[in-house]
């Protein structure tokens, strides 16, 4: 049984963030900190990704651990409450994931997603494999044009 009332439970599900986290701004920050300038929350490209790079076709997004599933199938148990709408509902959220991943890498873009505790924990390396993706790419876009 739910410990909230019904009021209580939607007052708290309104605030919660689908933009402009605490975990997405950390990110954010130390992004622009160390001289990377991108977009966010960019509509036109599937899956509206939280960080784009649009030049590079990079996109990253910051995926909290309850809406997105993290160690899912040993989480998936601690619902105690409302498990028929909650376990299809993450459960769905970890399947469109997937779907964005493969069409955005189909379509020729890098997708990057970080959970928010690996945020919190290592912002700086989560700074790091950004870099390294727009390296990456750029040293891509370099060869193709020597080439040309």
């Amino acid at each position: 049984m739910d410990r909230l009332t019904l009021e209580q439970r939607r007052k708290n599900m309104q605030h919660v963030k689908s933009k402009d986290s605490q975990i997405e701004l950390k990110l954010r920050r130390e992004l622009w900190k160390n001289g990377f300038r991108y977009r966010k929350n960019v509509r036109e490209i599937f899956g509206c990704p939280d960080i784009v790079f649009k030049k590079l076709k990079i996109a990253v997004f910051v995926d909290s651990e309850f809406w997105h599933g993290f160690d899912w199938e040993n989480r998936k148990n601690d619902f105690k409450s409302n498990q028929e709408f909650w376990i299809p509902k993450i459960e769905r959220n970890i399947q469109r994931d997937k779907e964005v991943n493969e069409k955005l890498t189909l379509e020729g873009w890098t997708v990057l997603r970080f959970f928010g505790n690996e945020i919190k924990k290592n912002v700086e390396g989560c700074v790091k494999k950004i870099s390294d993706a727009i390296e990456k790419k750029k040293s891509e876009v370099t060869k193709c044009r020597s080439t040309k």
